[in-house]
């Protein structure tokens, strides 16, 4: 059983949030209202997964996320918010967060984004992906691109705008093995492992 640590300073969404999740197999380890308090809490209690939240008094979400990639690595880090600017959503993900979803997302999203990156994939919420998209297409200038074939430059920019490598393949009339080597080169150039990270980093933020 996963064990998941709750970071949000509404105590409605905190309380809700441990409902559902001790009804899926997840167990709540600890609720905090902002980030001292999540990190005193890990000194004493260990996690598989944080749920933080951004706009908090005291320490805030990517401050928390922050000292929380240095201190303990192996813990994977959902956002969980209402905001999605282009300043939160970049600085997040590049402090490390594994996936960024909206408040809004409901209780399927949820569970399946906790699983999923438990799993080790990350997780965007459309209408993050849509902003992050948003952004890769007007930073073409990338100095990433720079070290990539057209080819290259051209599934990137579709890895951004979120499609699949079945989309991929079937978009440019190549084979889904072809489109999987085209990302371990993508990856190999830009020493990014990471489609989020790898979509964080096209959009120059």
């Amino acid at each position: 059983m996963s064990k998941v640590l709750l970071v949000d300073d509404e105590n409605m969404l905190l309380d809700s949030l441990e409902i559902i999740f001790s009804m899926n197999d997840l167990e709540v380890v600890g609720k905090a209202h902002d980030g001292n308090e999540a990190l005193k809490l890990l000194e004493t209690t260990g996690c598989d997964i944080a749920l933080v939240d951004l706009n908090m008094k005291g320490m805030g979400g990517i401050e928390l996320i922050g000292h929380m990639k240095r201190k303990y690595p192996g813990i994977r880090i959902l956002v969980l918010t209402t905001f999605y600017d282009d300043n939160n959503i970049t600085a997040a993900i590049s402090n490390g967060a594994d996936g960024y979803l909206l408040k809004d997302s409901g209780k399927s999203a949820i569970l399946g984004a906790v699983r999923q990156i438990m799993n080790g994939i990350s997780v965007l919420d459309p209408k993050v992906m849509q902003r992050l998209t948003a952004l890769v297409s007007g930073n073409g200038g990338n100095a990433l691109y720079d070290e990539m074939t057209a080819r290259e430059r051209e599934i990137a920019t579709l890895l951004a705008e979120g499609l699949t490598n079945r989309q991929i393949a079937d978009k440019l009339y190549i084979s889904e093995g072809t489109v999987k080597n085209y990302i371990s080169n993508i990856y190999d150039k830009t020493g990014i492992h990471d489609r989020v990270k790898l979509v964080v980093a096209l959009s120059g933020k």
